[in-house]
């Protein structure tokens, strides 16, 4: 054991010592696909990312960033062919479920439904109470989900219980 992980581990293990690494957020998330020109399509047209131009020469893969992002990407693509079987994870293996991008209005989510519909992508949604979602799936059968926070302000404990259920989500109201 190196010097470094030694000293992580006795400090992990002290109950007096609180570690953490500061986490704030997700920047950004890491795809693999099998058609990069279909996928950065997909991500551009139907969720508005926009392709930035940072990968080296050569390399099968995009970076993009999402609409009003301050991150210097938020999803990487990298295209390892078209041989390649869709993800099992949660069916046979293990594995990531989905990611959730927040949109800051419920039009916005609505107009994002109207979207994925489109493009047959929209595969599901749900009313959690405290958040209004939309479940998606990319060409490769990755799923996503698009997700509006209800404001703190507006959240009382009745809101805050019913989390616990999942219903229906209806945009109309």
């Amino acid at each position: 054991m190196t010097p470094i992980i030694a000293s992580i581990v006795e400090r992990s293990t002290n109950p007096g010592y609180r570690w953490g690494m500061g986490i704030h957020r997700l920047n950004h998330a890491v795809l693999y696909v099998s058609d990069l020109a279909r996928s950065v399509a997909f991500y551009r047209d139907v969720l508005g990312f926009r392709p930035v131009e940072m990968a080296p020469d050569g390399f099968r893969g995009a970076f993009l960033q999402a609409p009003g992002s301050t991150n210097d990407h938020d999803l990487g693509l990298f295209e390892i062919g078209a041989d390649a079987g869709r993800s099992t994870a949660g069916r046979g293996t293990v594995g990531l479920y989905h990611l959730a991008w927040e949109v800051d209005t419920l039009d916005e989510l609505a107009v994002t439904a109207e979207r994925l519909a489109a493009a047959g992508a929209l595969v599901g949604s749900s009313d959690h109470s405290t958040t209004k979602s939309l479940y998606g799936q990319d060409p490769d059968g990755l799923e996503f989900e698009v997700v509006w926070l209800v404001p703190a302000g507006l959240l009382d404990d009745a809101t805050r219980a019913a989390r616990k259920s999942i219903g229906r989500l209806d945009l109309d109201r």
